[in-house]
Order: structure tokens, then C-alpha cells, then sequence
């Protein structure tokens, strides 16, 4: 079996940024153990599997390890791909998936994506987690993810992560953000995940479900531009709306091709 490949970068204008992830378009659902395969051997943080149904578009997202519940840059990729390379037409993209019905406005090359808001909750910090960090938090919060507050941007950028012992905790599929509030823009994070194939995120849309409502509340604004600056870094373009969030952003095509599965 023949099956098309696309290798899209996400929340970024420029290919080597952003978050790669790989794009299979199917006509029909291959098993679960082959999708993890190939996700496996796209060596990428997510894979996106979909199906498009007409009216809908089923879609699905696995990591090298599991299939995951929500997954935002691959999310903006498949639409990149459907709009900028399978010539969709709809300016709305609906998908269905794990995590519900998922909305992806398009205009003017940027990508408005409609998620669940999941305000975090204000928690303790898992002895694991704390000591695998270089630099301890002022705050903890948790929704599916632990979201560890920082006082400055800088620390942010220093955090390091002793893996081997980040490692002894299983957070599926959750992980870890760090965050504070940015220099240049209205906060900033990075993404963590342990026992995972990729330790660190490059850009982590699904965080964001908890970042929007957090930095929202916490600054009292709406609107807000994010960065994550993982080292290939990433822009995102955020919105409170209460019980969702919308998070956009901007992708570019690294790859298209083929691969075969017997």
C-alpha cells in the first residue's frame, strides 16, 4: 500500500522552526499498532492520520509512543496541508477526534483553531518533578498538564531537566509546561514530556488550552501573543473565549512524498 507523506512545520513562517509534524492522508483506518509504526518511523513529535468524510474530516494524532487525546500543531498542519497542498476549498475546516468537534478557521494564511479551555488548578508539584528541575517554581498549577510559573522570562530559558530522574514519572499524555510572563510578548513557555521519545516540544499548541485561560485571567486580557522558545522557538496567536480558546498560527511545507506499508 501506497500512501502519501507531507512534513509540515507548524507556528512558524519559516521551514527549520516551529513544530514538524508528519501528515498521512488515509481512505480507510489501517490498524492502531501500524499507525504507531509509521508514527514511530515519521520520528517526529506527533503523526496526523486523517479521513476526510465530506462534511467532516476524522482526524486522529499519534506520538512515537501513544496516540494522544489533542494535539494543536498537528492540528494546524493537517489543515495546512489540506488547504495549501490538497486543495481544500472550505474555508472552515471541522474535525472530529478525541477530543470532540474541533473548528479550524482559515484567512490569509494563518490558522485559527478552536479548542477546549482548561483552566488549570492551583496543585503541588510531584517530588519527581521537582527534583529532576534545576530551578524550582514560585507557582504550580495542573489541568493535564502541571503548569510551573516562573518569575522571568530568563529563568524560563535556564530551566534544565535531569532526565533520569524526570523519567520515573508517567504523566500520560499529559507533560510538563514552565512559563512566565515574556519580554516581548505576553508570556512564554516551554514543554516538557517524560518517558518520551522527544524530552522537549518545540511548540505545544494543546498547552495553551491551560495557558490562555491562565495568562488571560492573570493579566487581564483577552488577546494575547504567546512565544514558546524551545530551541527552533514558535509564535502563537491566542484568544480567551471562556469555555474555549482559540489558538493560531502559521505554517510552512518541509516535505512531500510517499511511503509504503505491506
Amino acid at each position: 500500500m501506497k500512501l502519501e507523506l507531507y512534513q509540515i512545520d507548524a507556528f512558524t513562517e519559516s521551514v527549520f522552526h516551529g513544530n514538524p509534524a508528519c501528515v498521512v492522508p488515509l481512505k480507510n483506518w489501517l490498524p492502531d499498532e501500524i499507525l504507531l509504526k509509521i508514527a514511530r518511523e515519521n520520528a517526529v513529535a506527533e503523526t496526523a492520520f486523517f479521513i476526510d468524510n465530506g462534511d467532516t474530516i476524522h482526524l486522529r494524532w499519534f506520538t512515537p509512543e501513544i496516540e494522544m487525546d489533542l494535539c494543536g500543531h498537528a492540528t494546524l498542519a493537517t489543515a495546512h496541508c489540506l488547504v495549501s497542498i490538497l486543495n481544500y476549498e472550505r474555508n472552515r475546516i471541522i474535525f472530529e477526534t478525541k477530543s470532540g468537534e474541533l473548528t479550524v478557521d482559515v484567512k490569509d494564511g494563518m490558522y485559527y483553531m478552536d479548542f477546549p479551555s482548561r483552566m488549570p488548578e492551583a496543585s503541588t508539584l510531584p517530588d519527581t518533578i521537582s527534583r529532576s528541575l534545576n530551578i524550582q517554581p514560585k507557582e504550580v498549577f495542573k489541568a493535564r498538564d502541571y503548569v510551573l510559573v516562573y518569575d522571568s522570562e530568563e529563568e524560563v530559558k535556564n530551566i534544565r531537566i535531569e532526565r533520569s530522574v524526570f523519567d520515573l514519572i508517567n504523566l500520560d499524555p499529559g507533560g510538563v509546561i514552565v512559563t512566565s510572563e515574556g519580554t516581548d510578548s505576553d508570556f512564554v513557555s516551554r514543554y516538557f514530556t517524560p518517558q518520551s521519545s522527544i524530552l522537549e516540544d518545540p511548540v505545544t499548541g494543546s498547552a495553551h488550552c491551560s495557558l490562555i485561560p491562565f495568562w488571560s485571567s492573570r493579566l487581564g486580557k483577552d488577546q494575547l501573543f504567546a512565544r514558546q522558545i524551545s530551541e527552533r522557538g514558535g509564535q502563537l496567536y491566542c484568544e480567551n473565549k471562556k469555555e474555549r480558546v482559540i489558538v493560531a498560527g502559521k505554517a510552512q511545507t518541509y516535505s512531500v512524498g510517499h511511503f509504503r506499508v505491506e
